[in-house]
């Protein structure tokens, strides 16, 4: 399966000419919003950096008879042809099977609402892809490649290691990490690594491409 990275948590999954574009939000490049051809675009949950709600009309313009698939508070917001993930729910589109993961983003601060968030595993025959959104609540069983949220206000590094290690991928490349300066990211990334048992972590830039499996 083909990985690329689209500014810190959007990424293009193609496999067999089926392409599923998840989380377009407002750190996107600006090729995102300008990509065709795509079979479904899933967003995991509402905030500006996983959603950027300027932009993605004219990607739904640009796509019309694509899947669009949100966490049920996006979709409610979004209107029009979104429909509601869940968890557990399930979507064939073309040659990958889009499953629906959890439901509740992690928690920032106690005084702030936890809103909807549903992750999203994208699998092949051969291979599996798991994109959580902003949580490491829930551990799928089976998941061959982890794009795992490097750094966020709700995580330490300490619960990024423990998640990695509870998903136990084959493979691992970092999201969620535009909020990290250049000159600390080797601390975050040096410690998911070396410290969380996966022998194929590879540190993909954020307008990165890569093969899986």
């Amino acid at each position: 399966m083909q990985i690329t990275r689209f500014g810190h948590a959007a990424l293009l999954l193609e496999h067999e000419g089926s392409r599923v574009l998840v989380d377009p939000g407002v750190f996107s490049v600006d090729e995102t919003f300008a990509l065709g051809d795509l079979d479904a675009v899933v967003v995991t949950h509402q905030h500006p950096d996983h959603l950027d709600q300027d932009r993605i009309g004219g990607l739904v313009d640009r796509n019309p008879d694509t899947l669009l698939l949100a966490d049920p508070e996006s979709a409610a917001t979004l209107g029009g042809a979104w429909t509601a993930n869940a968890d557990g729910a399930e979507h064939t589109v073309g040659s990958l099977t889009v499953t629906g993961v959890g439901s509740t983003h992690a928690e920032i601060l106690p005084s702030i609402p936890r809103v909807a968030n549903v992750g999203v595993l994208v699998a092949s025959p051969e291979l599996s892809v798991f994109h959580p959104g902003d949580t490491y609540e829930y551990a799928p069983e089976d998941v061959d490649v982890l794009a795992v949220p490097l750094t966020a206000p709700w995580a330490k590094i300490s619960e990024t290691v423990d998640f990695v290690q509870r998903v136990a991928p084959r493979s691992l490349l970092p999201i969620h990490d535009s909020i990290v300066s250049e000159l600390g990211y080797g601390v975050f990334w040096g410690h998911v690594s070396q410290r969380s048992g996966v022998e194929d972590a590879r540190k993909l830039g954020q307008t990165d491409s890569e093969t899986f499996g």
